[in-house]
């Protein structure tokens, strides 16, 4: 997985110390929602602003900044188009998310693949490079005159990875709008043209260890807790397969490490449990403390129908906040 490799990120402000714990196919989460759930502030420069205002965010929400915290980020974003002076180049590139879900999109040169990992994107190829309002003029020409968008929403993309077509099918579909693109009546003679190479991430995320049947995390209160293996991660989405009845040998280490198993190596005995996927946004702002039990007691929605794994039954999906 190299530099991609799925992770956590954790933040300490008293002592202003971040560190990150990856997220690799077998490891074991078991963590609990402590306290309340607060606005992290603004990353600049490197490191956190914390947020002045200790607001508290909904739990079930993938938003993770307050709302003026959010509009001090957006006052200095690309996304937001008020970064116009970026001297930096940029890359325009095509991202495969499914079939029929293909989008246009810029991000910084140096970040490389960094902005397609962190969307999901099953496979992308580059299509030009310049500066970055020749970038920008270049994503909304093409995506009008292509009839793609620059987005899409976090359900059809795990929709879309249930029932992915092979390879070559992907990197045909890609190929074939790289081709469209290229055309001398639409391309901006302002971006220098990248040839056709396909990226795909199968490997990278883990994509054929995703069954085709996924149940869904609702969000985190106070004193929930997950339990799980972790099986693949897609951008922001872990795949998890709940841990069922587990002897208590099993989740001991993870007990002793501490904080939601990040640095044990314990392994769930719920080897044939519901595997179920987690946008790991809403454990932002949240302080993640030892699961005191052995199974999943967020909500877990099952086929647009709530179920509840443990002992505490939920009727509540809460998933609006995520998509």
């Amino acid at each position: 997985m190299g530099r991609f490799g799925q992770r956590l990120g954790w933040y300490c402000a008293e002592r202003a110390e971040t560190r990150t714990s990856l997220l690799p196919a077998g490891k074991t989460l078991a963590f609990a929602a402590v306290g309340e759930r607060r606005c992290p502030g603004v990353w600049r420069a490197g490191r956190w602003i914390v947020c002045p205002y200790r607001a508290v965010l909904d739990g079930a929400s993938a938003r993770d900044q307050c709302a003026r915290c959010a509009q001090l980020d957006r006052s200095r974003s690309v996304a937001a188009d008020t970064m116009a002076d970026d001297p930096r180049p940029y890359g325009v590139y095509l991202a495969y998310f499914g079939p029929g879900l293909l989008k246009v999109g810029i991000t910084a040169a140096e970040r490389g693949a960094a902005r397609l990992v962190e969307q999901g994107a099953v496979a992308y190829a580059w299509l030009g490079r310049g500066p970055l309002m020749a970038a920008r003029r270049a994503e909304a020409v093409l995506g009008s005159a292509l009839g793609v968008p620059d987005r899409f929403p976090k359900a059809a993309k795990r929709a879309a990875r249930g029932a992915l077509p092979p390879v070559a099918d992907r990197v045909a579909e890609l190929a074939q709008l790289h081709g469209r693109a290229r055309e001398p009546a639409l391309w901006p003679e302002t971006l220098e043209p990248v040839e056709f190479a396909c990226t795909d991430h199968s490997e990278l995320f883990g994509l054929d260890r995703i069954p085709g049947e996924v149940a869904e995390l609702g969000g985190m209160v106070a004193g929930a807790e997950v339990v799980g293996e972790v099986l693949a991660g897609v951008g922001s989405d872990v795949y998890l397969r709940l841990a069922g009845e587990c002897g208590a040998g099993e989740l001991e280490g993870l007990e002793r490490e501490g904080v939601g198993g990040a640095d044990g190596g314990g392994r769930s005995g719920g080897v044939g449990g519901l595997v179920a996927v987690m946008d790991a946004r809403v454990l932002s702002g949240w302080v993640l403390g030892a699961a005191g039990g052995r199974v999943t007691t967020v909500p877990v929605v099952v086929k647009g129908r709530a179920a509840a794994k443990g002992a505490g039954e939920q009727e509540d999906g809460g998933q609006e906040g995520l998509f």
